[in-house]
């Protein structure tokens, strides 16, 4: 009879996410994982795998949550506009108050990983993706309700948007001139027309 884990998988996995995002895949030894997760190095083998199965795990939970995350945000405004500004001067603020700095995890993988490892540039690209579909979702919900102009190119318009959420995120990982930011994402949302 196999035993009974004796921790919460979940909240383990939370826990190995969060030293993930803070210090990266590389510069995570085991002793800070097991440390932050509770647990002893046989119980994260059994229940994970390695470490870069950990990681992918970590990664995959944070990008389901993130798109969802994403998706309400631009769903619960009545604006297609509105919900877009929000967003990225939302991504602004967070920069600015972000003690850590952490930025995006998925994006700190694209930076750390991807250009090395191809399931990370594929599990990257994927977020991506999902994340251009959910602004294109947007978009086409702006055009139906004639807050957008016709002559918008959806799918290029979401396309681009997301290039400019990834360029966003990694410059406020540096925390740039505030007003630098500020007229970049007024261009950005000029966009949105």
């Amino acid at each position: 009879m196999a035993r009974q884990r004796e921790f919460n998988v979940d909240k383990a996995l939370d826990a190995a996410m969060q030293i993930f995002w803070e210090k990266g895949f590389e510069a995570t030894s085991l002793s800070d994982l097991t440390s932050r997760m509770g647990i002893q190095r046989p119980s994260m083998y059994s229940a994970f795998g390695d470490k870069k199965e950990l990681f992918e795990a970590a990664l995959r939970k944070y990008t389901t949550s993130h798109s969802s995350n994403i998706r309400a945000k631009l769903q619960n405004r009545l604006s297609v506009k509105e919900g877009f500004r929000t967003f990225f001067e939302g991504i602004v603020a967070d920069g600015y108050s972000d003690i850590n700095n952490r930025g995006c995890f998925c994006i700190n993988t694209m930076v750390e990983l991807a250009p090395h490892d191809e399931k990370f540039e594929i599990l990257t690209r994927e977020h991506q993706m999902y994340l251009s579909a959910i602004f294109h979702e947007a978009i086409e919900r702006g055009l139906q309700a004639g807050e957008l102009k016709t002559d918008i190119n959806a799918k290029a318009l979401a396309q681009t948007l997301v290039v400019s959420l990834i360029g966003l995120t990694v410059m406020m990982k540096s925390r740039p001139e505030r007003t630098f930011v500020d007229h970049s994402v007024e261009v950005i949302l000029s966009l949105i027309k």
